[in-house]
């Protein structure tokens, strides 16, 4: 299986940043010219960038469409992106601007059935599900949504389990406990759930500190990983994690 390297980029007010553990309230900047990054990274070596929206997110109405298409014109990245995706004239309009791939987080939880309809609409191959998860005392994995702010009924392995009949093909799953806390990914999450739904690709996020943490994703069966916090802060080299 291949395995991609995805640098990502959290817009927040047109601005690079990064939230600790998925809080608003704990921002930390990076820069306010987006397509710089994305064009360092592309420089490095980088066939795909993670755009995420933060502002829509929270509130919804995707705001990256003008950045989105920057990216494409100047930087040769495909783009996986999302933020605020709530109907299918967004995913048209981001597929319209240039995203390979339209990420689907709060709508994919909340109203799953809608998002499986795209999975025919649009093809497998161009929506990838966020289903960004964090695990509660009794050991369940709870599906935070709406920015992190309100929780699910669902479960991680339940509804994962309905996406995978409906023919899921890119999962990107962040243990929102390791986000932004350089503390590693949650390989045996990863592991897990590569070896339940072996026809789902698995993009690992949260938590990636270096190069022996890409490894391990792709060694649990991961097809990809999102560098964050590590790439931003200078702790991982891009050029080193291609490599891997």
């Amino acid at each position: 299986m291949s395995f991609t390297v995805y640098p990502a980029l959290d817009i927040r007010a047109g601005r690079v940043v990064r939230l600790r553990q998925g809080d608003y309230a704990d921002e930390t900047r990076y820069g306010d010219d987006p397509l710089a990054f994305a064009l360092r990274y592309a420089g490095a070596g980088a066939g795909w960038l993670h755009l995420v929206d933060l502002d829509a997110a929270k509130a919804g109405g995707y705001t990256l469409l003008p950045l989105l298409r920057e990216v494409r014109t100047h930087t040769g990245l495909q783009v996986q992106t999302g933020g605020g995706v709530r109907s299918e004239a967004d995913v048209v309009a981001l597929l319209e601007a240039g995203a390979a791939r339209v990420v689907v987080g709060s709508l994919a939880v909340t109203a799953p059935d809608t998002v499986m309809g795209w999975l025919a609409t649009f093809g497998s191959e161009r929506i990838t599900v966020a289903l960004d998860a964090r695990q509660d005392e009794a050991g369940t994995w709870r599906l935070p949504v709406h920015g992190w702010t309100q929780v699910a009924a669902e479960t991680l392995d339940g509804l994962l389990a309905r996406y995978a009949d409906a023919g899921l093909v890119h999962l990107l799953c962040t243990d929102i406990a390791r986000d932004g806390m350089l503390a590693g990914p949650n390989i045996d999450l990863y592991r897990r759930l590569c070896a339940t739904h072996p026809g789902v690709r698995v993009q690992a996020s949260g938590g990636v500190r270096d190069v022996a943490d890409v490894a391990a994703a792709r060694a649990a069966g991961c097809a990809g990983a999102v560098l964050g916090k590590a790439l931003l802060d200078g702790r991982l080299v891009l050029s080193e994690a291609l490599a891997c």
